[in-house]
């Protein structure tokens, strides 16, 4: 049996974890200098255990095992979004590096951008093939406006080739994550294995009123756009759930109101709103309903309101053999301490699951915490599951 350094494991999280100090989290945005200085201390550390690193011209960081196969993948990404946890992501790919140098036959990559500052999983897209070059010419950072090919040259990467995964290669790919939720902490669980990754349907919602001054416009006479706005959204918080599954989620992550300003009424605004969940049919039935609430509202209300599809992207259910062999190891090594659940964010994984068989495995969240520099997972369960990665992995690769 492979058998794991965790402490060099817990070193090497909190080695990377210095690069973007923020409290007790990081901040380190794609293609930062912090975020390239990273890449380049990742590719030592693949180096030192044995690997071949390389870093491509989209950002991705990739450690090739020169040994003979069968071969596993494992990764996640090590950019962070602002101010955020020092977990997500850089703890998938710093298990694949301790994965490695147990000796198991890993090729190990941590995948540019899946936080999405550029894009939506520009790392992942590009190894499969579904990211073009037309596609990156379109694309800029989403909090300042950079666009994705200046931000490559600054980073020394322009004119780089892209890398291609060959999914023959590969037996299948494993990903640890910090699960971004509280089911694990709340049972006192510790440890949890992926089922499948949801689909997020995000849509914009335009609502056009009519711009007029906020004192002198009775109440009658009104075309409020952000009234309606409000509205809308507490029509469909009611109508969802009686629609939805056991973790369906929805989210309105921005109103936009035009012009925005405090004495007059908003003639225009916009709405953000997505959905998920992993059953495509309740997927088809909150859209219906989400359609359905548009429709009526502009038949009460004075402004005229348009609903627009902007991404659909599917669930991807995790491969059963492998969740099978994770199974068998948190049996083995939690004492009862796991369960079997779905994740309610997305990860390259479900782009990995395209072309090869995937599995995800869960670390607790303290309070519940991700996305925030608070972030954090005991030490123990890190240690915990490294080691159940680790006899999974082994497992799937005699299977």
């Amino acid at each position: 049996m492979a058998q794991v350094d965790t402490d060099r494991f817990l070193k090497d999280l909190n080695d990377l974890r210095k690069f973007g100090e923020f409290k007790t989290g990081v901040h380190r945005p794609t293609f930062s200098d912090v975020d390239m200085q990273s890449r380049y201390w990742l590719m030592d550390r693949m180096k030192e255990c044995g690997l071949e690193p390389t870093i491509d011209g989209i950002g991705n960081v990739f450690g090739r095992h020169p040994g003979p196969g069968p071969h596993l993948l494992v990764g996640s990404h090590i950019e962070s979004q602002n101010e955020a946890g020092w977990l997500d992501g850089a703890l998938g790919v710093m298990s694949g590096v301790a994965l490695a140098r147990a000796g198991l036959p890993v090729d190990v990559v941590a995948f540019a951008d899946e936080e999405g500052h550029y894009g939506s999983f520009i790392g992942s897209r590009s190894l499969i093939g579904a990211l073009d070059e037309v596609e990156i010419d379109t694309l800029s950072n989403r909090y300042h406006g950079k666009p994705l090919r200046q931000a490559l040259k600054e980073a020394g990467l322009e004119g780089k080739s892209r890398l291609r995964l060959d999914p023959a290669r590969y037996k299948g790919f494993f990903e640890m994550h910090i699960e971004q939720g509280t089911q694990l902490e709340s049972q006192n669980l510790r440890s949890g294995v992926v089922t499948g990754i949801v689909a997020i349907w995000q849509f914009r919602i335009t609502i056009e009123g009519m711009q007029d001054h906020a004192g002198g416009t009775t109440m009658a006479e009104r075309k409020d756009a952000g009234l309606t706005a409000v509205r809308l959204l507490a029509r469909i918080d009611r109508e969802f759930p009686m629609l939805c599954g056991p973790r369906t989620v929805w989210t309105c992550g921005r109103i936009a109101l035009d012009p925005g300003a405090p004495s007059i009424i908003p003639g225009k605004a916009e709405v953000l709103f997505q959905f998920r969940d992993i059953d495509v049919p309740t997927l088809e039935r909150l859209e219906a309903c989400l359609r359905s609430v548009v429709q009526e509202m502009n038949r009460t209300e004075r402004t005229v309101s348009t609903v627009e599809a902007m991404s659909r992207s599917k669930p991807a259910p995790c491969d059963p053999a492998m969740q099978a062999r994770l199974a068998e190891a948190a049996t083995k090594h939690a004492n009862g301490q796991w369960q079997h659940m779905p994740s309610g964010a997305g990860h390259d994984a479900q782009y990995m699951a395209r072309v090869m068989p995937s599995a995800m495995l869960f670390t607790p969240s303290i309070n519940g915490i991700s996305h925030h520099w608070a972030e954090d997972t005991k030490e123990e369960d890190l240690a915990l599951n490294i080691r159940i990665l680790a006899d999974a992995a082994e497992a799937f690769l005699r299977g």
